[in-house]
């Protein structure tokens, strides 16, 4: 797809995202008003994980733990009296950064399951340390007594006005993380997850590149456990469970690992799904396992990679003929 025809499709889609508050009340949705933008916010912390998996080929098996910080961030500056999303939004990425960083000191040093294990170690203990947090719910939660305040007269607790907000901020936020794997940073990140030891023998620093990768995926992962404890009104440690990072690696596994839109795809068909599967039966894990198997076999470079493989298998049915012809010339 030519550059031109991309930006004329994500306009788009851009354009039929921010019209569906104004929608879906006309059909009676105005439930999934909620739900596209928690979707949204999911689909943020899938492509924060493909930015360190499916680019920079770190395995980690903890990413819930950095939406959990940054949820809980919101918790602690709430009750503290802080209600302005200029300083809550930027804080819990910041905060999310630093523990993701820390970690990732500790854990980059190591390879393979090791470094999917300790990855996993480190946000199980920041669930058990959120869980002995009595002050903010302990193992029940907290409930948040309203919405941040961005502007005057702006009223995030109108569903339609947050939605457009947490639109806005997504958006920027998968521009940036899009741009960043084009620069010269995101192509060393993926010469490192191709080949480590050349990429050092080069001069490049491995360690601190990865790092740094590291760290801001947490802070993205941090702003999406912010917008969804604006959304939701209510942060429970199970946001941090480790069960939760797996199934962000499912959606990006879905999606399509180091694809621009491996996460946010993944993290649609998986809720969507997830979402029109309850409303028929309890045992809807059982369809998506399936789907995960069909894509393992059939689709191993994600649902996201299937349009690129048509658009290929369609130039060469065009340029096939030519050749044809051009060799069937004396």
């Amino acid at each position: 797809m030519k550059p031109s025809s991309r930006t004329f499709g994500l306009g788009l889609l851009l354009v039929a995202l921010a019209a569906f508050p104004l929608v879906a009340p006309l059909f009676g949705l105005d439930f999934y008003i909620g739900f596209v933008r928690r979707v949204l916010v999911v689909a943020l912390a899938a492509a924060s994980l493909n930015f360190i998996l499916g680019f920079g080929g770190m395995v980690a098996l903890g990413h819930a733990g950095f939406i959990g910080m940054g949820a809980y961030t919101v918790v602690a500056l709430s009750d503290a009296g802080v209600m302005s999303a200029w300083i809550l939004w930027p804080l819990a990425a910041l905060v999310a950064g630093l523990v993701a960083a820390l970690i990732g000191t500790v854990a980059l040093r190591t390879r393979g399951v090791y470094f999917i294990m300790t990855t996993l170690a480190f946000a199980q203990m920041l669930y058990f340390v959120v869980v002995s947090l009595r002050k903010y719910g302990g193992d029940d939660g907290y409930t948040l007594m309203s919405r941040p305040t961005l502007l005057p007269g702006l009223d995030l607790g109108n569903e339609s006005t947050f939605y457009w907000v947490v639109l806005m901020v997504v958006a920027l936020a998968l521009w940036w993380l899009h741009r960043a794997t084009q620069a010269r940073f995101g192509h060393a990140l993926m010469g490192i997850r191709d080949n480590e030891t050349r990429m050092r023998a080069l001069g490049y620093p491995v360690f601190r590149l990865q790092l740094v990768a590291f760290a801001i995926a947490g802070a993205i992962a941090g702003l999406a456990g912010a917008l969804l404890a604006g959304g939701n009104g209510f942060v429970s440690p199970a946001t941090m469970h480790w069960t939760q990072s797996a199934t962000l690696v499912v959606m990006v596994v879905i999606g399509g690992l180091g694809r621009s839109w491996g996460g946010p795809v993944g993290a649609v068909v998986w809720l969507v799904l997830e979402e029109a599967l309850k409303q028929h039966t309890e045992h809807w894990h059982m369809p998506l396992g399936l789907l995960l198997i069909a894509v393992a076999l059939w689709a191993p470079r994600g649902l996201a990679a299937l349009s690129t493989k048509r658009r290929t298998a369609a130039t060469a049915a065009a340029v096939t003929p030519q050749g044809a012809a051009g060799s069937a010339k004396p």
